[in-house]
Order: structure tokens, then C-alpha cells, then sequence
């Protein structure tokens, strides 16, 4: 098995792996269900990106397929110098293997995450970011996760927007004209997708696009907390401050994006006519789009059939998915944990009184001494020591919209497996008919390099 898209042959001759005219070299990144590998072209020498998913996993999720027949989709449609291009979808039996356009100056995330950058080079990022998302929504694509981690640079510096995975297109509109499904990553996405009353995905990208206008140019995200819940309610109010260090301009800019009644923020054309914007810029020439294959198409390659389309419901992203796809983008100062702690959250559709008692009920059933603090606060202290102490946990339920409440385990006191296996195993049962979603739930990572011939 190749960790790293190499392998040692006899003799000591290294041997690599081989994807029909492309080679396959180290991982890039990875997510659930697929891996991107750094790859060249046999024949031209040029380098590409790799994304390798594993269709078994793909089908044992409802929606997945659906999904990823919607990216590729997308990805045809949206051919513009800002976006990523793809370049062609192969297939084996086991895999689908997307290659894309390869950005050899990796994330626009590892640049902001030293700090902020000046405002020039704020002003040339978010011009082309701009220039790509409303070029995206002039073809009705809406992208729904722009942050700095999709948001990728070439050897020249020229910004690539990608990963097309959560992005909706005109056809998942309902008949109020507004998508509903909730997905993005938190410490981006707009409040009127929190609140789950149907928002136009245009605006609420346009939304993203301000809080990363302000990261670029603060160095740190305008909402965050280390409680989500308390997060969302800053982002309800739009509740932010911006350094002296930033123009006026810029300042005022930002104030028109996040806004959080979404028909009065500001739109593409209007950001276009702002003398901050408009300082040195130069409209890019997009390239002729590319018809979207027929879905019987992507079938074939997805399923190995021509099955039907619409089979597959489009993926609902719940509120786990919020929170979990935060990752290390939450907090740009460094002062975060490289991961997040799995199991310690949960979301749920009941209203925080009813969470409360429910726990409390959870609690007393699995012998635990329950004491109810202020607000929606529970602490739960077991009866007999542990390996360093009595446990002991604080809950906390948030209501951070009408009908969506977070609620998170603090460890207090005892040992810390101890605690794990408590939120992780112990309560989950108990609370089954009441959770949406717990973070950290999902299925392994697959591997890809059974599929690559040695050449």
C-alpha cells in the first residue's frame, strides 16, 4: 500500500504509481470520502490535482452520488481564469478519479493564517474572488462554502476558487424560489442559513465573501467564539469589530456585506462599483463553458449504469455537518487545537427546556448526581472514582435559532477517558430521540492506491 504515491521496486528502483496517462504522487489533502493526490500528465508533463473517491462509500450515504454528480456538473459549467478547472472524470470499478487543474500555490488559508496580508494584496484576492462568484451565480451556481480553505493560489498568485461539493444549482430551488438544505462551514456562513426559513444561495454567498474580506484584512475571523452556540448568536446580530488598522473604505465595504438582512446587502455589481474595488482592476476573460453532460453520462461513471438520475435525493447538510466542517478554519490566530474533540456537541431540533430535562433524566439513569446551574446548565458528577477522580461534567444547551439548540460537554473533574467514553458511548442512547446531529460522527477516510498500477 503507497502512503505517498511512491513505492520502492527491486532492487531499490523506485516504482510509481500509474492512473492511465496520469501519474500519481503524495496526498494533497483528504476528506471523507476521497483523497487528492498531486499528479503529471505522461504525456504533456503538466501537473494536475487528483481527487480519488471511493464509490462503495459514496452509495452507503444517502445523497453522496447525487452530490458528487453535482460537482462535476458544476465544474463543467463554471469555466472562468478564477475558478479551478476540470479537466476530465475516469473510473474504475471501485473509483471514480476527477482531475482538475493542479494550484501549485496551495491554500489562500496558509497565507492568512500567518496574519493578515496588506491591502493591496487584500483587494487583489477579493477582486478575483468576486470576479469568479459572480460569474458562478450569472450561470446559477451558487457555491455555499466559500472560506479561505477553498480558495486556492497558482504559481503566479492568482486566486482559484474550488471544491464545488455543497454548491446548488437553480434545479434544488423549491417553489418559494429558496433553498433550504443548511450546509457551509459556521464561522462563514450566513444567518439566514442557520435559521433554516429558505435563503437565496447569491446572497448568502455574498455574505462569505465579507467575513473573508475581513480575514484577509484583520487576520482574524469578525465571529468567534469558543462556545459555537455563542458564535452563531454574534453572527444573528452580525455583531463584529473592525481594527483601526483597516480604510475606510475597505471598513465600509465590509459593513454592506455583512448585513444580516439579506435584501439589503450589497450585490455583485454594486461591490464592483466601489471605489475600493474598482482601484487597479481588471475584469478576467472567462473561457467557453462546457455543456453539462447528460446525467445518464455520469452514471456510468458514478454507478457503472445508466440508472436513474434522480434515484438519489440531494444530501441534506445538518447541523453536525456545520460544525464539524470547521476545522482548523475556525480560528486563524493559532490559538486553537489542531482538532476538534469528537462527541462533545450535539444539535438538536427540541426546544433547550425539553434538551434539558432530558438530560437530566439521562443523568439520574445512568447514576450520576445531577445539579441544575443557571440558565440551560446541568452538572453531572459521578457516585464512585474513576482512574483520576470522580468524573464530573457541565452540559450546556443554546438556543441558536427557533429551532435549532447546540449543546456541549465540558469536562470538570475525573479522567479524561473516563469522559470520552461518557460523551462518545454512555449518554448517546438515552438521548437518541432528541439529537439531530452529534459532531465528529463519520465514516473513515478511503485509501486509493489498490487502484494505480506500478509503472
Amino acid at each position: 500500500m503507497a502512503r505517498s504515491g511512491r513505492e520502492e521496486g527491486g532492487g531499490g528502483e523506485e516504482r510509481k504509481l500509474v492512473l492511465g496517462r496520469y501519474e500519481l504522487g503524495r496526498v494533497l489533502g483528504q476528506g471523507t470520502f476521497a483523497k487528492v493526490h498531486y499528479g503529471r500528465d505522461l504525456r504533456s508533463g503538466e501537473s494536475v490535482a487528483i481527487k480519488v473517491i471511493d464509490k462503495a462509500r459514496l452509495r452507503q450515504t444517502e445523497g453522496m452520488v447525487e452530490q458528487l454528480r453535482r460537482e462535476i456538473s458544476v465544474m463543467r459549467m463554471v469555466r472562468h481564469p478564477n475558478v479551478v478547472a476540470i479537466r476530465e472524470v475516469l473510473a474504475s470499478r471501485a473509483r471514480v478519479f476527477v482531475v482538475m487543474e493542479y494550484a501549485r500555490g496551495g491554500e489562500l488559508f496558509a497565507k492568512v493564517a500567518r496574519g493578515r496580508v496588506t491591502e493591496d494584496h487584500a483587494r487583489r484576492y477579493f477582486q478575483q474572488l468576486v470576479a469568479a462568484v459572480g460569474y458562478c451565480h450569472s450561470r446559477g451556481v451558487a457555491h455555499r462554502d466559500l472560506k479561505p480553505e477553498n480558495l486556492l493560489l497558482d504559481e503566479e498568485g492568482r486566486l482559484k476558487v474550488t471544491d464545488f461539493g455543497l454548491a446548488a444549482l437553480p434545479e434544488q430551488l423549491r417553489q418559494d424560489g429558496l433553498l433550504h438544505t443548511q450546509c457551509g462551514t459556521p464561522a462563514y456562513v450566513a444567518p439566514e442559513v442557520l435559521r433554516k426559513r429558505g435563503y437565496d444561495g447569491a446572497r448568502a454567498d455574498l455574505w462569505s465573501c465579507g467575513v473573508v474580506l475581513y480575514v484577509l484584512l484583520c487576520g482574524f475571523l469578525p465571529f468567534q467564539h469558543d462556545s459555537y452556540a455563542k458564535m452563531y448568536q454574534k453572527i444573528f446580530k452580525a455583531e463584529y469589530q473592525v481594527p483601526p488598522w483597516v480604510s475606510g473604505d475597505a471598513r465600509r465595504l465590509i459593513a454592506r456585506l455583512l448585513v444580516v438582512d439579506p435584501a439589503k446587502r450589497i450585490s455583485i455589481g454594486e461591490i464592483m462599483r466601489t471605489p475600493w474595488f474598482r482601484k487597479g482592476f481588471v475584469p478576467p476573460v472567462p473561457t467557453s463553458p462546457v455543456s453539462p453532460k447528460k446525467w445518464e453520462d455520469d452514471d456510468v461513471v458514478l454507478d457503472g449504469t445508466a440508472a436513474a438520475a434522480g434515484a438519489m435525493s440531494p444530501r441534506t447538510c445538518n447541523a453536525f455537518q456545520l460544525i464539524s466542517s470547521m476545522s482548523s478554519g475556525f480560528d486563524l490566530s493559532g490559538m486553537f487545537e489542531s482538532e476538534q474533540k469528537a462527541a462533545t456537541v450535539f444539535t438538536s431540533r427540541a426546544p433547550a427546556a425539553t434538551v434539558i430535562q432530558k438530560l437530566e433524566a439521562v443523568g439520574r439513569s445512568l447514576g450520576y448526581t445531577v445539579t441544575r446551574g443557571k440558565g440551560w446548565k446541568l452538572r453531572l458528577e459521578a457516585t464512585a472514582d474513576g482512574a483520576n477522580g470522580r468524573l464530573a461534567v457541565t452540559a450546556e444547551a443554546l438556543e441558536v435559532a427557533t429551532d435549532v439548540a447546540v449543546v456541549e460537554f465540558a469536562h470538570d473533574a475525573g479522567d479524561e477517558l473516563d469522559f470520552n467514553k461518557f460523551c462518545a458511548v454512555d449518554v448517546r442512547p438515552g438521548l437518541a430521540d432528541i439529537v439531530w446531529a452529534w459532531q465528529g460522527d463519520g465514516p473513515a477516510t478511503p485509501d486509493v492506491a489498490a487502484e494505480c498500477s506500478p509503472a
